[in-house]
């Protein structure tokens, strides 16, 4: 295998609940946002992560740019453990870090024009810049994000969505990072937008050598987009690997249930796939014993009911957390 550019070792969120419904001398209860999340991504490549809403995806993603503190777990990246770095260490780390958000109109500061909002990285990490070299650097990332070079001295209300979120990427590759983690980046943008964001997406990975975490609802966009793929539930991967092998011989029954959601032609197969997944999702503040999955698997055995599955290797680079595949 490849050296590892990020190694996400046991990684966990705990936020503790502060609510008016439990007595005043009880413990706060605990919002398991992650749990004990462990994966690799390698040199340009993009691994997508996928699952339902407040399954820990944007926490997860949130982790690993530094904008959200781990419980419990490590992440390494290019060597560096990057909750255990000197401040000094971390601050030349977090510059080959950077995010592209999900909503890009709360993302922009309003008061500011695109060239001052897209120089702010150069100017806190690349103080020995002039201004001039830097008016030239802004010129060039909106070029290479099909934006028009002119438009560096207007403010985020005079664009759309999709141009809101061009510029959002130019901050974001302002200064070469080595990875960039996609938070929703193209959930909020028309279908038609969406596909000009995600080819340009894949442009500036080829042409930087950039590697991605993409985050996203969308499975189809997720397949258009990653190398692998991780299917998160309830703050757990239940099934992670290529994105060939998820989407033609997924295992998890979660996998196969998420993936009964994408919409087909005959509403007869519709029919049948939506019936694949009842129930409602089990509240993150108290989750089942055992295997998270198991109040909605409708393969649900005894053994899933007490023991937690370890993620392990089924297939080549294909590893699932069942105790259908035992190891």
């Amino acid at each position: 295998m490849p050296e590892s550019l990020l190694s996400v070792q046991s990684l966990s969120k705990e936020f503790k609940i502060n609510s008016n419904s439990f007595h005043l001398f009880s413990p706060r209860p605990v919002l398991k946002a992650v749990d004990s999340v462990t994966f690799d991504l390698y040199h340009g490549e993009t691994l997508g992560i996928v699952g339902e809403s407040g399954c820990g995806k944007s926490t997860l993603g949130r982790m690993i740019t530094g904008l959200t503190q781990p419980t419990q777990g490590s992440i390494l990246f290019d060597g560096h453990d990057l909750l255990r770095c000197n401040t000094k260490e971390l601050r030349r780390l977090r510059q080959e870090i950077m995010i592209v958000f999900q909503d890009p109109f709360s993302s922009l500061d309003p008061r500011m024009r695109v060239e001052d909002t897209i120089a702010e990285p150069l100017k806190s990490y690349c103080p020995q810049m002039s201004r001039a070299d830097r008016h030239a650097r802004v010129l060039e990332l909106l070029d290479s994000v099909g934006l028009n070079p002119a438009y560096a001295r207007r403010f985020p209300h005079e664009f759309s969505g999709g141009q809101r979120q061009r510029i959002g990427i130019a901050r974001a590759i302002a200064l070469h990072p080595k990875l960039v983690v996609c938070d929703e980046a193209v959930s909020a943008l028309d279908v038609s937008v969406q596909a000009q964001i995600l080819n340009l997406l894949k442009q500036l990975q080829a042409q930087y050598n950039m590697s991605y975490v993409f985050i996203a609802h969308g499975l189809n966009v997720v397949r258009y987009m990653s190398d692998r793929i991780a299917v998160m539930y309830l703050g757990k991967i239940m099934e992670i690997g290529p994105r060939d092998d998820i989407y033609n011989k997924r295992l998890h029954p979660y996998t196969q249930a998420l993936f009964s959601a994408i919409p087909v032609a005959d509403p007869f197969v519709e029919r049948e796939r939506a019936e694949l997944l009842k129930g409602d999702v089990p509240s993150p503040i108290n989750p089942p014993p055992g295997c998270r999955f198991w109040t909605r698997c409708p393969r649900c055995m005894e053994e899933c009911k007490k023991t937690v599955p370890e993620l392990h290797l089924v297939e080549e680079n294909h590893l699932v957390a069942c105790h259908l595949f035992k190891p």
